[in-house]
């Protein structure tokens, strides 16, 4: 298969787990997407990223595949997940409720379109109850048919952002009721997300948080697409920012910046996403108005358009682990 034809099927998943400070383990999580049970390396599939947070006690590993094989790359780094993290003892600042906490699908190449994803990830839940007894699934997004509910009200719907402790009280879509040892997992399938996560100079978390609200898609003069926390971090406060990709057009006011929006295909639709430059702005004005600077901004991942260039790459070269290619190049 070319390059190109096998970047038009191309799935990613940013796989969130409830660790990071045993970076061992995270790496192992990681291999268990491009191995066999024997191993044996998997073909066709690549990690591109690792991405660790200590205070958060959190990873994202960014695992891109082929449609066709995305499912069982998934899965199986899944299994070592909940096979490795035990969720009571876990102890991190970020809201979370599963020691895999959150399994996105989302589709790159032109030839995947949502519901794809919406079909792979209702039958990697299903997979992963099945595999693993105990572990249980909420689903968002396309995943969750008909609804299609995104994932920051299926979030409030469980009480993910209080960290509810009473897993009694939670109705998941796939499985059993939840454990304390597994917790809940959210699967689904959406257009691109990317985390960009801004930090103000300041331990005033009541500040932040009207920081956080001002640049939040629901509030007025907000920016399309972000969702927002603001958390402690490093001895400072971090506006955390999920950036959806949105569907709709823009104004052509320059209240949403100058920057041209980054746009993307799916399924012959357009799709484009607020640009990182532009949060950090908002933020960065905004802290000035309450007399704070902010520290500086990281970006989880990458983009939709350099995933899939990445990941073309990696795939057309044999690379499996190409985070460790990333960490040479930015060392």
């Amino acid at each position: 298969m070319s390059c190109s034809a096998l970047g038009r099927r191309l799935v990613a998943c940013l796989l969130n787990i409830s660790e990071a400070r045993r970076r061992d383990l995270v790496e192992t999580v990681a291999r268990s997407a491009i191995t066999d049970t024997h191993g044996k390396k998997r073909e066709g599939i690549t990690v591109l990223n690792i991405f660790n947070d200590v205070d958060y006690n959190r990873s994202v590993i960014t695992i891109v595949a082929s449609i066709d094989l995305i499912r069982e790359a998934v899965l199986s780094a899944c299994e070592r997940a909940c096979s490795l993290i035990d969720m009571n003892v876990h102890e991190g600042i970020h809201p979370c409720m599963g020691a895999v906490d959150l399994v996105p699908l989302y589709p790159l190449g032109e030839e995947v379109g949502l519901e794809d994803c919406g079909k792979e990830a209702q039958a990697l839940a299903t997979a992963l109850t099945e595999r693993v007894a105990g572990t249980s699934a909420f689903l968002f997004g396309w995943a969750d048919s008909p609804q299609h509910r995104g994932l920051a009200k299926r979030r409030k719907e469980i009480g993910w952002f209080k960290k509810v402790l009473d897993m009694s009280t939670i109705q998941p879509d796939v499985g059993p009721q939840p454990t304390r040892r597994y917790g809940i997992t959210g699967v689904g399938a959406s257009p691109y997300v990317m985390n960009c996560n801004v930090t103000i100079d300041t331990r005033d978390l009541a500040l932040c948080r009207i920081v956080a609200s001002a640049i939040r898609e629901s509030s007025p003069g907000g920016i399309p697409g972000v969702q927002v926390m603001a958390l402690p971090h490093e001895g400072a406060v971090e506006i955390a920012c999920n950036v959806e990709s949105v569907q709709r057009g823009l104004p052509s006011s320059s209240f949403y910046g100058e920057e041209k929006w980054p746009s993307f295909i799916i399924g012959g639709q357009n799709f484009c996403h607020a640009p990182a430059s532009l949060i950090t702005a908002r933020v960065a004005e905004l802290a000035r108005h309450h007399g704070v600077g902010i520290k500086g901004t990281a970006l989880v991942g990458f983009t939709p358009r350099e995933c899939q260039r990445l990941a073309e790459g990696a795939l057309s070269n044999g690379i499996g682990e190409f985070w460790k290619e990333l960490q040479r190049v930015h060392m």
